[in-house]
């Protein structure tokens, strides 16, 4: 908070994070727009607030919330359906925490969501409009976000959404090899596939495990549990070092690990207990004791690396080229510590 954020544009009653840090100029004027970390960043400030209230980090998030409307000039939404999914998502949450006013941009979030499904490839949304490409990183926030939508103020058909698009990526994206997710397909005009873009991201894992995990609350035939409980064993065989998550640089893929993070306690809390549960529990606190024990020391607290199992390096000026300078590598750390956090609340 001390390193990254600012106001919008100097005016008050604004905050945002600011993508780099040191910070150059165009950073400190907010010129690089990064929606999707601004969302993360205001989950994890309601993680702080639900770990340890205070009516400084209070006025922070409402601070954030109007900073994201106003460098979005004034809108909610953008082209891009993983963006504005994320957004409405930690908005959820700042509302349940906070009582933060989100009417006006639910209803934005979640009709752009639903109109972004066709039956391209058997459904699912698009990764952003008037694309030809559909991907776990749009279809899993948005499942998420239908299933919890339905219950606090969308339409009864959006849980029906988040089942659709969650089958969906079943259907279409598993790697029968490995059980982890693929990223996503790109079509043709005529809808069908042209080709399967096989890469493997811990994001990918995260979202589709947290969809499952919505799903299974409320559910009865126990498909939902199972499809976690595969995709968290294969997590833990393939994308582990000595039970820690793998990084993937900085960037936006600074992110990935801690949402898988996040999703992976969520299934820890949530999921009936088995040893799929606990071997979730045990990838987020071994990933925060690494993050933690790998720190380094810089301005105002400690600074997070992209790789959680290596020593982080803290970044000598706004010119030097080190991912630990971007804020997407810097919540990502803050999103485990808070898993851990909550898991540890959770065990009493």
């Amino acid at each position: 908070m001390a390193r990254h954020l600012r106001r919008v544009w100097g005016l008050p009653g604004t905050r945002l994070g600011a993508a780099g840090w040191p910070q150059s100029l165009g950073h400190r004027l907010h010129g690089h727009w990064n929606y999707w970390w601004q969302a993360h960043l205001l989950d994890c400030l309601v993680d702080a607030q639900e770990r340890q209230p205070n009516a400084a980090r209070a006025g922070t998030i409402r601070r954030v919330v109007r900073g994201v409307h106003l460098r979005n000039l004034g809108g909610w939404t953008n082209d891009y359906y993983d963006d504005i999914a994320w957004l409405g998502l930690a908005l959820m949450r700042a509302d349940d925490c906070e009582d933060v006013p989100i009417a006006k941009a639910m209803t934005a979030i979640a009709a752009q969501l639903r109109a972004g499904w066709t039956d391209h490839v058997g459904g699912g949304i698009w990764w952003r409009r008037k694309d030809s490409f559909k991907n776990v990183p749009a279809n899993g926030p948005a499942a998420i976000l239908f299933a919890r939508w339905a219950a606090l103020g969308g339409e009864r058909a959006d849980r029906q959404r988040a089942r659709s698009m969650t089958e969906w990526m079943s259907k279409v994206l598993v790697d029968p090899a490995t059980g982890l997710l693929w990223d996503g397909v790109h079509v043709e005009p005529d809808g069908m596939i042209k080709d399967i873009v096989k890469v493997i991201y811990t994001y990918c894992q995260g979202v589709y495990i947290g969809a499952c995990v919505e799903l299974a609350d409320g559910g009865t035939s126990g498909v939902w549990v199972d499809r976690a409980g595969r995709t968290i064993d294969a997590v833990a065989t393939h994308l582990t070092d000595d039970k820690v998550l793998r990084g993937r640089g900085g960037g936006d893929g600074g992110l990935f690990a801690g949402i898988l993070a996040r999703y992976l306690a969520q299934a820890a809390l949530r999921l009936p207990p088995s040893p799929a549960a606990d071997t979730a529990r045990e990838l987020v606190v071994a990933s925060a004791h690494a993050a933690w024990r790998n720190r380094a020391l810089a301005r105002a607290g400690p600074l997070f690396g992209p790789e959680w199992s290596q020593p982080a390096r803290v970044p000598r000026s706004a010119g030097h080229h080190r991912v630990e300078r971007d804020m997407s590598v810097q919540v990502s750390g803050w999103m485990v510590l808070e898993a851990a956090a909550l898991l540890e609340r959770s065990s009493g």
